[in-house]
């Protein structure tokens, strides 16, 4: 069917003040998404009905768009690498942990103004599951405020606080599963023929056996296997997760309608940014891992073309937790676009390796692998989030010298959870190969030796390593994202023992309640959480200063370092100087250079004291 007709379909339910531009969006993406949508569903005899049928559906979303929305697409596509700023800086947080609720978050945006944050993810806010919901990932209601933390006017209001003080929205957007209290489930479970399409549902072992053939674990330990059995099914629901968290049906078109229309229904509530969850599991595919899938990346394809034409200053994160060689399918190509934005975990766990072994070779490796970016888009950098660190990611970085790629991140993760005389404290998390190292949990300051720290001298090195993976993610060429309470140097919160229901999840120990006696003690440089506050607050005021910052400058990787040292170098006037070993570190400046923290002249041979870091700018 000509592509005209499809066009039509969209333009039909706007108004005529709306349909020039759509139909100058149109012209350039739907051609894009018919070709994606066509490779996955096109088989299909009802396929150009149901086309036609998504087409109307965005129009209508396209007409409920807010005006101010709109205009802040309009000004955001005329300037599409607007979030590649040296000025971007990112904060995460639970909305209950953080501000109680969404109008305890609108408080706290004087506060987001003062650290030059621009971009607020909120852990899942939607309505979650009754019971376990693993930490509100098993979403209930796309259309609904968790009722415990405000409403959905309470959300409404917040986006237009933050729209108004420059801060975009992320929130989460849970793509490859829902809760088991899921209406689809519920009317699954009640019978309903295609509600039980939208699941991979199976009325014996014999295919989920298969599957599990090559199928990897999420949860060994409290959720093994990746099917389960479902009386009210009479059937084995795949599971990845958790029991309660049902894997959707991507091979059905109506699951990938459905999502879409979720997505822009929160686009329309002001939602700016939405990180995609567990992107890499979206497709299905026997003997195979079931990730990563050619699959997974056209619904995402696709799925960037829709909010390309229908809210086009809306940008996609993906949560890929990926080798490096596989992140850069996430972003797509000039071509295909795909993600504006992919978490780059392997540079966030190889600065951790880097304090573990006090040696740069697996980020050096890791720096290396990175490739260019495509237009318009960015890595994510972080120190801490609300998972675990994971090592896996590592294996090829780790065993680049030829050693034994999984001894030595099992080496790095018994590390951090305090092992052979760490400063760390930390917990071990469960593994995807019990023959690899687990994952480790634990607040950034527990895990660089604040909470183990005795003397001053101690919690002086703890603040230098924690302050030198911040300078490696405002540095690197990126978004950066601070995790809530990193800021203030908060310890790891053991209260999540205490509640059977998050007992068994040492991932708990970084969900602590914002600390408001450290806050209150933010500006003074005497204290612990001051000191920190301060100086990763004149970090990020530097880096705002300086284009060289900028996720889209270049960036060269030094090799004249000694090896507990990093050198990075963005653009002809910019350097970065980074020691991740306890011992002092020289480095040969060529030419005089500024100090931008000291703010005084360098030249000649620098000394860098342990964990010690520089940015120098060239005079």
């Amino acid at each position: 069917m000509p592509s005209k007709v499809f066009s039509d379909r969209l333009l039909a339910v706007l108004s005529d003040d709306l349909r020039p531009q759509a139909a100058r969006r149109l012209a350039a993406a739907e051609p894009v998404l018919r070709r994606l949508l066509a490779g996955l569903y096109g088989e299909r005899a009802d396929f150009d009905a149901w086309l036609g049928d998504l087409m109307a559906s965005l129009g209508a979303l396209y007409a409920a768009r807010p005006a101010e929305l709109r205009a802040l697409d309009a000004q955001r596509a005329a300037q599409p690498e607007w979030f590649l700023s040296q000025r971007m800086l990112g904060y995460c947080a639970y909305v209950q942990n953080f501000g109680g609720d969404l109008n305890g978050v609108a408080v706290r945006i004087p506060y987001l103004r003062e650290l030059g944050v621009s971009y607020l993810h909120l852990l899942p806010f939607l309505r979650p599951r009754e019971g376990e919901n693993d930490g509100g990932f098993a979403v209930s209601s796309f259309d609904e405020v968790d009722p415990a933390l405000g409403s959905n006017a309470d959300l409404d209001a917040l986006t237009a606080q933050l729209r108004v003080a420059g801060i975009s929205l992320c929130s989460d957007f849970i793509l490859n599963h829902v809760a088991d209290d899921h209406a689809w489930a519920l009317a699954a479970k009640a019978g309903d023929a295609g509600a039980r399409a939208m699941f991979h549902v199976f009325p014996d072992r014999d295919m989920p056996d298969r599957y599990e053939r090559t199928l990897g674990q999420v949860f060994p330990q409290v959720a093994p296997g990746n099917f389960s059995f479902v009386e009210a099914l009479d059937g084995w629901a795949w599971t990845t997760f958790y029991p309660y968290q049902w894997d959707l049906n991507y091979a059905n078109p109506a699951v990938f309608a459905e999502m879409a229309a979720a997505l822009l229904r929160l686009a329309n509530r002001g939602i700016e940014v939405f990180r995609l969850d567990s992107t890499a599991f979206l497709w299905k595919r026997e003997g195979t891992n079931s990730m990563n899938q050619p699959e997974a990346h056209q619904l995402l394809q696709a799925l960037r073309a829709i909010v390309d034409i229908v809210a086009p200053g809306v940008l996609l994160k993906a949560e890929a937790i990926v080798p490096t060689r596989e992140l850069p399918a996430y972003l797509g190509s000039a071509a295909a676009p795909e993600c504006h934005i992919a978490y780059h975990s392997s540079l966030m766990a190889a600065g951790w390796v880097a304090l573990a072994e006090q040696d740069t070779g697996v980020l050096r490796e890791v720096i290396r692998n990175t490739p260019a970016l495509p237009a318009a888009a960015t890595w994510l950098s972080y120190v801490r989030c609300h998972d675990d660190i994971g090592w896996n990611v590592l294996r090829a970085e780790a065993s680049a010298d030829g050693g034994d790629s999984a001894a030595r991140l099992a080496r790095v993760a018994r590390f951090f959870s305090g092992a052979e005389g760490s400063y760390a404290i930390g917990a071990a998390f469960q593994s995807t190969d019990p023959n690899a190292a687990h994952g480790s949990n634990g607040m950034a300051a527990s895990l660089t030796g604040l909470q183990s720290a005795v003397t001053e001298e101690e919690r002086a090195l703890a603040l230098s390593r924690m302050l030198l993976l911040h300078g490696l993610a405002l540095s690197f060429g990126a978004l950066p994202v601070l995790y809530m309470g990193d800021e203030l140097a908060m310890e790891n919160d053991y209260s999540y023992l205490h509640r059977p229901q998050h007992a068994m999840d040492s991932r708990w120990l970084q969900r602590p309640v914002f600390d408001q006696q450290r806050w209150k003690h933010r500006y003074d440089v005497s204290t612990v959480p001051g000191a920190m506050h301060q100086a990763l607050a004149k970090l990020v005021r530097i880096r705002s200063r300086h284009d060289a910052l900028a996720a889209n400058a270049p960036r060269a990787l030094l090799t004249d370092a000694p090896d507990g040292m990093l050198a990075l170098a963005r653009g002809e006037r910019f350097l970065t100087l980074m020691n991740f070993s306890g011992q002092a570190q020289t480095y040969a400046l060529q030419g005089v250079w500024r100090d931008c923290v000291a703010e005084q002249a360098m030249s000649g041979t620098l000394v860098l004291e342990p964990y010690a870091m520089y940015w120098l700018e060239r005079e």
